[in-house]
C-alpha cells in the first residue's frame, strides 16, 4: 500500500528473518495504525490472535501464510511456548513474520514474553503499538479515562486470578487509591473483584460500566454502579 511521502516518513522494512509484534487495536479495522497496515502488506507469515477482526487479515498479501494462535478462556488453546516456537521457527526460515495481537502487544498481550523469547533466540524484532481496548472502549462509549476535575491517574488491571487471599488484598489496595480502575478479562471474577473493591473503601454507588465487543457491531454497554 502506498502512502504519500510528503505526509508519512519512509517506513522501516520488515526484513527477512525479522519479527514484528504488532497491535491490531480493539477490533474495528479503521482503528488500525498506518504502521500496522504497512506490516500486513509486507509480511510473509502472519500469526494472529483470536481477537483480531477477520477483515483486518484481508489486508495481508495473497501469498502470505496465516496461522491462527488464539487463546480463549476455558477452551483448548495454543500454549505460549508453542506460539514462541512458531514465530522463531518462521523467522529462522527467512520469513518476514508478523505477530498480530489484539489491542496493544505490551498491554496484557504477552508481547513482553514473546520479545524475551526472540531476544533469547537472537531474532531481530520491532514492536508496533496498537490502541489498547482498555482505553478505546470507554472513549468510544463517551467515558473519559481522566478529567482534570476527577482524577490524576487511571489503573489498568487484568481481572483474572482474583480468587485467592493475596489477589483480594491487591484489589482492596487498588480500590483504596480512589482512582478509576479499568479491568480487562474481568467477567469471570467480577463478584470477587467487586466485593474486594467494596472492602477497599469504594462506595456501593460508585459509577461503573461493563463494555463488551468494543468497537464492533456487537458492542454492548451496561451502565451501572459498583454494587
Amino acid at each position: 500500500m502506498n502512502f504519500p511521502p510528503e505526509i508519512f516518513p519512509e517506513f522501516p522494512e520488515l526484513a527477512s528473518g525479522h519479527v514484528w509484534l504488532v497491535g491490531a487495536g480493539p477490533g474495528d479495522p479503521r482503528l488500525l495504525t498506518v504502521m500496522a497496515i504497512h506490516a500486513l502488506r509486507s509480511a510473509d507469515t502472519i500469526v494472529h490472535d483470536a481477537l483480531v477482526d477477520p477483515r483486518i487479515l484481508r489486508l495481508a498479501r495473497e501469498d502470505a501464510e496465516i496461522h491462527f494462535a488464539g487463546k480463549r478462556g476455558g477452551r483448548p488453546s495454543p500454549q505460549q511456548r508453542d506460539i514462541n516456537e512458531l514465530i522463531i521457527a518462521e523467522a529462522k526460515r527467512g520469513r518476514r513474520v508478523l505477530r498480530l495481537k489484539g489491542g496493544d502487544p505490551f498491554v496484557f498481550g504477552r508481547g513482553g514474553e514473546e520479545a524475551y523469547a526472540l531476544v533469547s533466540a537472537g531474532i531481530p524484532f520491532r514492536v508496533v503499538p496498537g490502541i489498547t481496548s482498555g482505553l478505546a472502549a470507554p472513549a468510544l462509549a463517551g467515558i473519559p479515562a481522566t478529567t482534570r476535575e476527577t482524577n490524576h491517574a487511571v489503573i489498568l488491571a487484568a481481572g483474572h486470578r482474583a480468587d485467592d487471599a493475596t489477589a483480594a488484598r491487591s484489589w482492596e489496595a487498588l480500590a483504596a487509591t480512589g482512582q478509576p480502575i479499568i479491568l480487562y478479562m474481568a467477567l469471570a471474577q467480577l463478584p470477587e473483584i467487586t466485593a474486594a473493591c467494596l472492602r477497599g473503601g469504594l462506595a456501593p454507588g460508585t459509577p461503573a460500566a461493563v463494555i463488551s465487543h468494543a468497537s464492533s457491531e456487537d458492542e454492548r454497554i451496561v451502565e451501572t454502579c459498583l454494587a
